[in-house]
């Protein structure tokens, strides 16, 4: 038989009803510490975001002014972000290796380039010395580093090494998605090519 609560009734039942509502104080507390967890592993986090829309920007070729769409591949574009063609030699050791990885990229509809903040005159005077067969883009002023979250802002303001990003290599699919991020936790380490095509050929 269905019974009618009466209006007195209910009353009576709000404060309970609320207060197991009301999240207790270790609710409270688990998800003030999640909330927190979540604001540090934004603030750590290196590279932009895989499945998101790649930032808009722009760098500077032969060709000029170039976005990342622009020099994509069937599938998209390799971006190896290093921290200068001039005085890194791991930098240097990771653009000479990579040329092993331009051609096997391109089967795979992947544009292989490379970006640092360093001048297009001293890329350019790079690439023609190691005879690289895949693009040297400048970002000086390393607005497409800042955008792609990969600026090192342990180097002091002003100096010579200001702009300079954490080594990365990011793929950015044709259609302008993040599509994977690789990168190693010390700038002297670099991801392996045979990792690089792997991964490529994974996307």
């Amino acid at each position: 038989m269905i019974r009618t609560a009466s209006l007195a009734s209910l009353l009576a039942l709000l404060p309970a009803a609320a207060a197991a509502q009301e999240p207790s104080d270790t609710q409270m507390a688990a998800k003030s510490a999640e909330a927190e967890r979540a604001a540090m592993a934004e603030e750590m986090r290196v590279g932009p975001i895989v499945g998101q829309p790649a930032p808009a920007v722009t760098v500077t070729g032969p060709e000029g002014s170039v976005s990342f769409t622009d020099l994509a591949g069937e599938k998209g574009t390799a971006i190896a972000f290093f921290r200068s063609a001039d005085w890194c030699p791991y930098c240097k050791k990771q653009l000479i290796d990579l040329k092993a990885a331009a051609a096997p990229l391109a089967e795979e509809g992947w544009t292989l380039i490379g970006v640092s903040y360093d001048s297009p005159e001293t890329l350019a005077d790079f690439k023609a010395a190691k005879d690289l067969p895949y693009g040297l883009y400048s970002d000086a002023g390393s607005a497409a580093i800042d955008a792609f979250n990969l600026r090192n802002p342990d180097v002091p303001a002003g100096s010579r090494y200001d702009g300079i990003p954490h080594p990365a290599i990011v793929f950015i699919a044709a259609d302008g998605t993040v599509k994977a991020v690789m990168r190693e936790e010390g700038y002297k380490d670099r991801p392996a090519v045979e990792s690089v095509l792997a991964l490529a050929a994974a996307l």
